[in-house]
């Protein structure tokens, strides 16, 4: 590398201007948490001006290295300082950041300042734990958007695209942000692809009963004898039910269907203006309660087998209790996916939420109205913000790609609102209060309900890197209910882990017959299984399905099809 004058000035302003954007990141996060105010706690006891200022010197070092070090190095040669990457980043990874020494130091000058601010945020007192993961989490958000490769100035992709393309790659950009300024959010798949109930949630069923906030759909049958005991399945009302039926070879309801069961679902509405007044009891009643006694009548059993996803898990949860108190016991076993019913930690989704939030949550849309769909979407995306966010911007509209059709982001995109009672009951009760673990603290439906009661067989299922349910608190159900559990821990996320096919072999599960231990002692004992948690799970299941015998078209005479299966409701978006 040549070592004239120019390139010295030009890096020593570039590691003056770097070493000084770490101390303007710190100062503006300062100044954001005394905004924030009750976001995060009061600060006391005070800042230790010594902690700090050490910081400060190992940080202004570190630059001072790494200019150096990139100033020096030779063409072939590893640089004597580099800055590490958190495993799974791949912002810097393309050649372009290490071709020319300019931007080699610009990523890892922003990297420092990144360690540098998390660093600061650990050494800030916090009032609790919950203000301390605020600071956490606002200082990622305020360092993931300041990336040099989310800026057209300071990303080499961008400028080597540009020049490649004549600047084609820039028109194109504009065009993407202008169609998604229409739309309202960042495009994150090819949509033209994609059609509900054309090529993702297809398995063959019909919608057999429907009321103000669900269809009832019924899986047609895919084998000659299937279980006497059905399958009601409840998903979350907080996004598409279809992420459990995208294509056929991941549809977890086509594989349920495959083993003999007969399927009923749950689908829910996409609420309009219309529904804006609908609660939490009106879920449990038109939702669960409703599709529960519909199976029951049209496959003539009385106890059925129920499977709740997410919040919907707590939904059906709450309205079994409800069932009990009524002196109705319909279902003979429950499988509960990436469920909290123990809400004391609820990762990074419980920092948005608190008493300020909710009660001005409360005086807005608490007695009527939407929480929409695109706050809901914008919440989960910034959990992950790099990759469901700055992601996109980067390849959208500083390089002007098209995105890649993928069915999963296609249902990612297609997020739902929900009725402002509802949420706010919800909010309230749940993440902020923690009351539905308590015997008889929540009355819901006109009953005070004890989840404890509940003393049918247990199926329950948490993933080690889900940040939406953290596994430790899914295994407090544990705790909760009375009947004879598994608890069975999937590999990866939410979403992953549970969409998980057994046809694919991929990732693993850990099993351990004893809850009796707590959730670390839980796992330091657990077997690891290779391969899908599906296949446990169909195990555990078949005893509890019944006697064999043939299988009948979906309804009945009094629950005639409405209408094919995935039905109207799941197909209305949000607007």
């Amino acid at each position: 590398m040549a070592q004239g004058s120019n390139s010295n000035d030009a890096f020593a302003g570039s590691a003056a201007q770097f070493m000084q954007n770490g101390q303007n990141m710190m100062q503006q996060f300062m100044d954001y948490l005394g905004k924030a105010g009750g976001q995060v706690g009061p600060m006391v006891p005070p800042i230790d001006p010594q902690a700090v200022t050490a910081l400060q010197k190992q940080f202004m070092d570190q630059q001072m290295s790494l200019w150096q070090s990139v100033l020096n190095k030779k063409p072939g040669q590893d640089p004597a300082f580099k800055v590490a990457q958190e495993p799974g980043d791949r912002r810097f990874s393309a050649p372009e950041w290490k071709e020319s020494p300019i931007y080699d130091y610009l990523h890892q000058a922003y990297l420092l300042n990144t360690q540098y601010l998390k660093q600061v945020v650990e050494v800030i007192p916090a009032q609790d734990e919950k203000s301390k993961e605020r600071m956490r989490f606002l200082a990622r958000q305020m360092a993931d958007a300041m990336a040099p490769s989310n800026f057209a100035a300071t990303n080499p992709e961008f400028i080597k695209l540009a020049l490649e393309t004549k600047g084609q790659s820039i028109t194109d950009g504009i065009n993407n942000l202008l169609k998604d300024f229409e739309k309202g959010r960042i495009s994150m798949t090819d949509e033209s692809v994609f059609e509900v109930g054309q090529n993702i949630a297809t398995t063959e069923g019909a919608v057999v009963f429907e009321n103000d906030l669900m269809q009832l759909i019924q899986y047609s049958p895919l084998t000659p004898k299937v279980g006497t005991r059905p399958l009601v399945v409840v998903p979350p009302c907080i996004n598409k039910f279809y992420i459990m039926d995208l294509q056929p070879d991941n549809s977890l309801i086509r594989f349920m269907v495959d083993q003999g069961n007969t399927v009923f679902l749950v689908s829910w509405r996409n609420p309009s203006e219309a529904q804006g007044h609908v609660g939490w009891d009106d879920y449990l009643e038109q939702g669960p309660i409703t599709a529960l006694h519909v199976a029951q009548e049209i496959t003539k059993v009385k106890q059925v087998n129920a499977l709740g996803f997410c919040v919907g898990g707590t939904i059906l949860t709450s309205s079994l209790a409800v069932l009990k108190e009524r002196g109705e016991d319909p279902v003979a076993s429950l499988t509960l996916l990436t469920t909290l019913l123990d809400f004391s930690d609820t990762g990074e989704i419980g920092l948005f939420i608190d008493e300020q939030g909710v009660t001005a949550r409360e005086g807005t849309i608490g007695k009527g109205g939407l929480l929409p769909a695109r706050d809901l979407q914008n919440t989960f995306s910034f959990l992950r913000a790099n990759d469901l966010v700055w992601n996109y911007v980067t390849g959208n509209y500083l390089k002007g790609e098209k995105p890649k059709a993928f069915d999963l982001l296609y249902w990612n995109s297609d997020s739902t609102n929900l009725p402002g009672p509802f949420a706010c009951w919800y909010m309230r009760n749940m993440y902020l209060e923690n009351n539905l673990r308590v015997p008889g603290k929540l009355a819901m439906c006109g009953v005070n309900v004890d989840l404890g009661k509940l003393d049918m067989p247990v199926y329950l299922l948490a993933t080690r890197e889900d940040h939406i349910v953290p596994w430790q608190s899914a295994y407090q159900t544990t705790r909760i209910l009375g009947g004879k559990i598994r608890f069975v821990l999937g590999a990866s996320g939410h979403i992953a882990g549970v969409i998980n096919p057994v046809s694919k072999n991929k990732r693993s599960y850990w099993v351990n017959d004893d809850v009796k231990t707590d959730a670390d002692g839980w796992l330091t004992a657990a077997e690891e299984k290779k391969g899908s948690w599906w296949a446990d799970w169909a195990d555990w299941l078949k005893p509890l399905s019944g006697e064999q015998r043939a299988p009948r078209k979906p309804g009945s005479a009094k629950y005639k099809p409405i209408e094919p299966a995935p039905g109207r409701y799941v197909k209305e978006r949000a607007v």
